[in-house]
């Protein structure tokens, strides 16, 4: 476990060259790809979102592609299409932006419910449907995509089916003063916006990083933990709706990613804590008088971690 945790703490810093001040985010990003999961990024333009994805398949050696979401964006800009050939009489496929490794969907709420499910497909089952014929994705294959938390208008709130696709919803938030000042040297010393940041591991080793994510012990006292938690937020008073069985799932495979970017071949609660809020905060609907008193869900999951008794292990 000792060789895996080098390797990301290695790729983490690596990405640290481009992304400053911000280790806790990376690592948490680097968890959930660990854990073959797809990411929400819900923050302000200018944090780094689409820095940070390319950054991350930098160092990862990883394919990278971006789509930009438009409100006239079409399914088949996303999939690919069937392009007729005049010379041998026939259609060929053209793959669209999906067949990658690491897929920015930036901005994903501008674009209508059509072409946002055109993803579901592809986010569950790692492979795409067009004019009948399945089409297997290129295995590792994340989703990060990212959208703007205060601004609506001309938008289309992500389904509650695909707000669960989502293994992870995360806050990337502003820089420290520290962070920021950092910035503006590197930027000086380097007459650049941003460093580049190199290959540290191939596609192969990160596969083999994932794999080996999934054999990492888990208790059966570790396992009741989690359940009780997600358990408590559907018994919650303050929530309408509660974390599905999907929650779960989530929290058993990030806990098991964040033992063995930590270096330990078992999981321990302080795991399940860590990762608790970024796997369950956009599983939690609310009801709507703590919503306008200004509660969040990751209020909600913080009094259930502090309340909820911690096994002994």
């Amino acid at each position: 476990m000792d060789e895996y945790k080098k390797m990301v703490d290695d790729i983490i810093g690596e990405v640290r060259k481009a992304v400053i001040g911000k280790d806790d985010v990376l690592k948490r990003v680097m968890v959930t790809i660990i854990a073959k999961g797809h990411i929400l990024i819900e923050d302000y333009p200018g944090l780094a979102k689409t820095l940070m994805a390319r950054s991350f398949s930098n160092a990862l050696g990883c394919n990278f592609k971006r789509i930009q979401f438009t409100p006239d964006l079409l399914p088949m800009d996303i999939l690919g299409s069937f392009i007729f050939n005049r010379e041998r009489m026939d259609f060929k496929f053209l793959e669209g932006p999906i067949f990658t490794n690491i897929l920015l969907a930036d901005e994903i709420n501008r674009a209508p419910p059509k072409t946002q499910s055109a993803l579901l497909e592809a986010m569950q089952e790692y492979q795409v449907t067009l004019e009948g014929e399945t089409r297997k994705l290129e295995m590792p294959f994340i989703v990060i995509a990212t959208q703007n938390p205060i601004e609506f208008e001309g938008t289309y709130p992500l389904p509650e089916a695909q707000l669960d696709r989502f293994l992870v919803r995360i806050s990337v938030g502003y820089p420290s003063r520290e962070a920021e000042v950092a910035m503006l040297e590197s930027r000086k010393k380097l007459n650049m916006d941003y460093l580049q940041v190199n290959n540290v591991i191939t596609k192969d080793k990160l596969l083999e990083i994932q794999d080996n994510a999934e054999k990492i012990h888990v208790d059966s006292s570790i396992e009741e933990y989690i359940v009780e938690l997600v358990t408590r937020t559907r018994k919650n008073e303050q929530v309408e709706v509660g974390s599905s069985p999907r929650g779960t799932l989530a929290l058993f495979k990030l806990s098991r990613a964040m033992a063995l970017a930590n270096g330990r071949d078992f999981v321990i609660p302080d795991d399940v804590k860590s990762v608790a809020k970024m796997a369950l905060s956009h599983r939690i609907i609310l009801k709507p008088e703590p919503w306008i008193r200004g509660v969040k869900p990751e209020d909600i999951i913080e009094k259930i971690l502090s309340s909820t008794p911690v096994p002994k292990i």
